[in-house]
């Protein structure tokens, strides 16, 4: 194994606009010097990239989203996989997976894994994967195929709607993990003890490379007051409680709202504007390139995020938008869920319960009523985000540990 030392990043899709902290993390470790190979299980489906995309240069090998896609890829490397001094080891951890999970994503999971197995480049120290769930089940079995050690990074989703054993049996066949908010370490800290009696899972923040956000605007005084939310139109991110909440703002404020991000819910959200008579005041501007994100963090006045914990138990983490409006100098109106309270403090914005428009449309109103506040939160929030959230110590954290399996494969 003399001379191995690539990483192979495994991601569930490449590039995506909602994943703004993936493609931040795989530049942040391109400029370190590591030589990475990305793996994404799907084909992009998005319409534009961002900037951050454009600047990444690391191959990408794409596996087949659904076995039918390419049959005879999947045959000749299930055939390659077979012969490998490790393919029993690894069969036996996928059929007692299979044992407890007997889907059809569970068996595409095992496919996939012999694609990148049987297609992984020889010079691949590690396989490194981000989120918990289909992403590391293939990360999984392709490192036990090829013999190669595998850590990942959970987030949100992946942790809270995928059971426990499977969360722990990966958490114990990794050498490490790390995860962006303090509330998923301790979570799976105690599945880590629990399997393996020490806590391999590490939190590491996802911050921002605030280089790329200019000094932010001086607001002005006149106009309507500029709502803005970026996010995903799905359950967890409780938009229809946003839309409730604009409803009941006092009949003499002037306000407009935009929301930036594509989602399923889009339409829903739309007749419930038109129900409650506020579809003229709100744009929905469909997913957008970050530098038009950055332009409207620029045109705003407050950002608000209504994150809740889904029925599935999805929910977020510690959201980058968040981030980037406090890094633009926007007072943030959010929930208390997950990390949100761990960067939002009451000199940043307001928290209030999840699911309560009353208390969301009671906080937007009083900042949209009060610019001196907005701004005095602006400048604590930018403030916040250079102090605490630089993305630059979690790069040099990841950095330094992949690049430890590329030290240690080449000794081998």
């Amino acid at each position: 194994m003399t001379g191995k030392r690539r990483i192979a990043i495994v991601v569930k899709g490449y590039p995506r606009l909602s994943e703004t902290f993936i493609a931040q993390e795989i530049l942040g470790l391109q400029r370190t010097g590591l030589d990475i190979l990305i793996v994404s299980l799907r084909h992009p489906t998005d319409g534009a990239v961002h900037d951050l995309h454009r600047e990444i240069t690391a191959p990408v090998l794409y596996l087949p989203e659904y076995l039918r896609d390419d049959p005879e890829r999947v045959r000749r490397a299930r055939a390659i996989v077979a012969a490998m001094p490790a393919y029993e080891a690894a069969e036996t951890a996928y059929r007692a997976d299979l044992a407890r999970d007997r889907s059809a994503s569970r068996r595409r999971r095992w496919g996939q894994a012999a694609v990148l197995a049987a297609e992984l480049p020889d010079d691949v120290a590690m396989i490194y994967v981000h989120f918990l769930h289909t992403p590391a089940s293939v990360a999984r079995y392709a490192a036990k195929l090829r013999g190669l050690p595998f850590a990942f990074s959970a987030h949100a989703k992946d942790i809270y709607t995928t059971p426990d054993w499977d969360l722990s049996e990966k958490i114990a066949d990794a050498e490490w993990g790390a995860t962006c908010t303090a509330t998923n370490a301790r979570h799976l800290n105690a599945l880590s003890v629990a399997a393996t009696g020490r806590e391999k899972v590490a939190l590491v923040y996802h911050g921002l490379d605030l280089s790329r956000f200019e000094a932010p605007p001086v607001r002005r005084q006149a106009g309507p007051i500029r709502i803005l939310s970026v996010c995903r139109a799905v359950e967890k991110k409780g938009l229809d409680d946003v839309v409730r909440a604009l409803a009941r703002l006092p009949a003499g404020l002037d306000w407009r709202f935009e929301h930036i991000g594509g989602g399923s819910d889009i339409p829903r959200l739309k007749a419930l504007c038109d129900r409650l008579a506020i579809a003229s005041r709100v744009d929905f501007s469909g997913p957008r390139a970050r530098s038009d994100v950055i332009e409207a963090y620029r045109r705003a006045d407050l950002f608000v995020l209504a994150s809740r914990i889904a029925r599935n138990g999805d929910r977020d983490g510690l959201p980058n938008v968040v981030m980037e409006a406090m890094a633009m100098g926007l007072p943030v109106v959010s929930t208390r869920v997950s990390a949100l309270p761990e960067i939002v403090t009451a000199e940043t914005g307001i928290l209030v319960e999840p699911r309560d428009p009353a208390a969301l449309a009671e906080a937007i109103g009083g900042l949209a009523a009060d610019p001196a506040r907005r701004e005095a939160m602006g400048r604590a929030g930018i403030a916040r985000v250079a102090s605490a959230f630089s993305s630059a110590p979690g790069i040099t954290y990841l950095a330094g540990r992949l690049a430890e399996a590329g030290r240690e494969q080449k000794a081998a």
